[in-house]
């Protein structure tokens, strides 16, 4: 029993912190330093260097860097398309840090399901956001950051403290992200043509704000 419980711990965990790092890396490396730091959860080895004061120093300011950019209609969609190339990798590195000391191959295996599922709540943010911005007010924006950065506390907090409960509601989520995905293609793929332009030196070229009849197109 003891060994089933210890498995659905680490198995949540693995998820857990891939999971968040797709929404708000630095939320998730922040809540985990400072959690380890004063005593609420134990870390596997390692994940301990989350807890280094430099490393919480560092994700509380680029915390505070994304909690203003992720609410400009616009930017927020630029800066999630940015880091396509850090919350993925991150999220599988992390992933492959929670399962704890095992073989090599095991610990390959998280980082790639890892990286997978921050790949899949990343660009399920990034292309409901750029539906979002079709709102002319800033009200929906910020009330779905402020709700992506409470979804991730939460999340985490039930990963670390119900397991059990919290895969049950990833396998939910997984469900909605897979239901969710063709009608955010449209968004995705303004995030892919934003990386592509960066790429080809074009960056100042931004992601235009989509009209409602697309909205309308992308839902039906």
């Amino acid at each position: 029993m003891e060994t089933y419980e210890s498995l659905v711990q680490v198995i949540a965990l693995t998820m857990g912190v891939a999971w968040a790092s797709g929404i708000n890396l630095y939320a998730t490396i922040g809540i985990l330093g400072l959690m380890n730091m004063g005593g609420y959860v134990e870390l596997p080895p390692d994940l301990q260097v989350l807890s280094d004061p430099l490393v919480i120093a560092a994700a509380g300011f680029m915390y505070c860097v994304e909690f203003f950019a992720d609410k400009v209609p616009g930017v927020d969609t630029g800066w999630d398309a940015l880091h396509t190339f850090i919350r993925i990798p991150a999220g599988a590195m992390l992933a492959a840090g929670a399962i704890g000391e095992v073989s090599p191959a095991l610990q390959l295996a998280a980082a790639i399901v890892g990286g997978s599922m921050a790949a899949g709540s990343h660009f399920t943010k990034a292309g409901s956001r750029v539906m979002i911005n079709t709102s002319p007010e800033p009200v929906t924006n910020w009330a779905a950051s402020i709700g992506e950065d409470i979804l991730v506390i939460t999340g985490l907090w039930a990963a670390l403290q119900h397991p059990l409960l919290f895969l049950i509601l990833l396998v939910l989520f997984i469900v909605l992200m897979i239901w969710l995905m063709p009608k955010l293609w449209r968004g995705i793929k303004r995030v892919l043509g934003f990386i592509v332009r960066l790429f080809q030196g074009k960056p100042n070229e931004t992601l235009p704000v989509q009209r409602q009849a697309d909205v309308r197109e992308t839902v039906d």
